[in-house]
C-alpha cells in the first residue's frame, strides 16, 4: 500500500493490535485526526495514523497524559524535552516508593505501633534542609562549644550522615533509625558528657606530641588479651591494665592512682553506650561507609579487669 491509501478504524486497529474503541478515542481526543471520511460517513486514516498509534500506544506505556502526548505528536514540544521530565517524575515516585518500602519494611522488622510507624514516616519523608538542621541540632547539643582545638570540627563531620539521593531500601532504614535514636535524650546527654570528658582531657596534661584517645589505647593494649581468653580479673590481665595506665596518665599528666583510675573507668563506660556504637554502625550504611569495627567486646574486657583493681 502506498501513502495514498486510505484505512479504516478497522483496518488501523488490525494494523496497531489496539482496539476500535481506543483509537476512536484517540480520534476524539484530536490526537489522531482522520483524514477523510467514506461516502457513507466513516472516518479513514492515512499512513501516518498508524506511526501515531504506536507512538501514542508507546508514551501511554510510559505512563504520559494525553495533553502532553497531543503536544508531542503535534511537535509543540519535543519528545527528549518530554522524556527529561517524565524521567525526572519517575525518579521522584521512585524515591517515594523506597521511602514508602523503607517504612513498612521497618514497621515489620520492629513491630511498631501506629504513633511510631507515623513518626518513622515523617522522619523518612524530611527534606534534605530539614535532614542536616535535625542532625546539626543533634551535633550542636553533642559538641558545640566545646572549642575546635579538641578536633570537634572533624568529629561533627566524620559523624554528619548524607543520604544519596536515590538511597537503597537499606539506607532509608538506616536514616529513620538515626534520626530517632539522635533525639533520644538519654543518648543525647551520653554524648555530650563524653565530648566534655574529651574535651577536659585535651585542656590538661601532655600537649607535646599525638594525642591519643583512650578508647584507642585499651583496643591495642587489651585486643590481644581478649583475644587470649585472659580473665580480666586475674593477675595475667595486671599488664594490661598497667600499659594503658601507663598512657592516659602521660596524657592527661597526672599520676597512675586510683582517682585516675576511677577517671577512666567513668570515661570508657560513657564511650561504651551502646547506642553510639548504633550510631556509628547506621552512620556507614547511609554513607556507604565499610562497617566500624566494634570496640563494645575489648572495652567490656577492660572495665572489668579496670573495676576488679579499684578498691570497692
Amino acid at each position: 500500500m502506498d501513502g495514498d491509501t486510505l484505512y479504516s478504524i478497522g483496518d488501523l486497529a488490525r494494523r496497531t493490535g489496539l482496539t476500535v474503541k481506543a483509537i476512536r478515542f484517540y480520534s476524539d481526543c484530536g490526537i489522531v485526526p482522520p483524514t477523510d471520511r467514506s461516502p457513507a460517513g466513516y472516518r479513514l486514516y492515512g499512513i501516518d495514523a498508524v506511526a501515531r498509534l504506536d507512538l501514542v500506544r508507546t508514551l501511554r506505556d510510559l505512563g504520559l497524559d494525553l495533553p502532553t502526548i497531543r503536544k508531542v505528536v503535534d511537535r509543540e514540544i519535543s519528545l527528549p524535552e518530554v522524556a527529561a521530565a517524565h524521567a525526572e517524575a519517575l525518579a521522584v515516585q521512585i524515591r517515594t516508593l523506597r521511602l514508602r518500602r523503607a517504612v513498612l519494611t521497618a514497621v515489620v522488622k520492629r513491630g511498631s505501633t501506629p504513633e511510631e510507624m507515623d513518626l518513622m514516616h515523617k522522619l523518612a519523608k524530611l527534606s534534605e534542609d530539614e535532614r542536616r538542621r535535625l542532625v546539626g541540632d543533634f551535633l550542636d547539643t553533642a559538641f558545640g562549644g566545646l572549642g575546635s582545638d579538641a578536633g570537634f570540627v572533624g568529629v561533627m563531620r566524620s559523624m554528619t550522615p548524607e543520604l544519596p539521593d536515590n538511597p537503597e531500601a537499606e539506607q532509608v532504614e538506616a536514616w529513620v533509625e538515626l534520626a530517632e535514636l539522635s533525639q533520644d535524650p538519654g543518648f543525647r546527654s551520653g554524648m555530650r558528657r563524653m565530648a566534655e570528658q574529651h574535651a577536659a582531657e585535651h585542656a590538661q596534661g601532655n600537649t607535646t606530641g599525638p594525642r591519643r584517645d583512650a578508647a584507642a589505647m585499651v583496643r591495642d593494649q587489651a585486643s590481644p588479651a581478649l583475644a587470649a581468653g585472659i580473665d580480666p580479673a586475674s593477675p595475667q590481665a595486671e599488664p594490661v591494665v598497667a600499659a594503658v595506665m601507663a598512657q592516659y596518665a602521660h596524657v592527661v599528666g597526672r599520676p597512675d592512682d586510683v582517682g585516675l583510675r576511677r577517671r577512666l573507668l567513668t570515661r570508657l563506660e560513657t564511650v561504651n553506650d551502646p547506642r553510639r556504637e548504633l550510631y556509628l554502625q547506621l552512620l556507614a550504611v547511609i554513607n556507604g561507609w565499610p562497617a566500624p569495627e566494634s570496640l563494645a567486646p575489648v572495652l567490656d574486657w577492660f572495665i572489668q579487669a579496670l573495676r576488679a583493681r579499684i578498691p570497692g
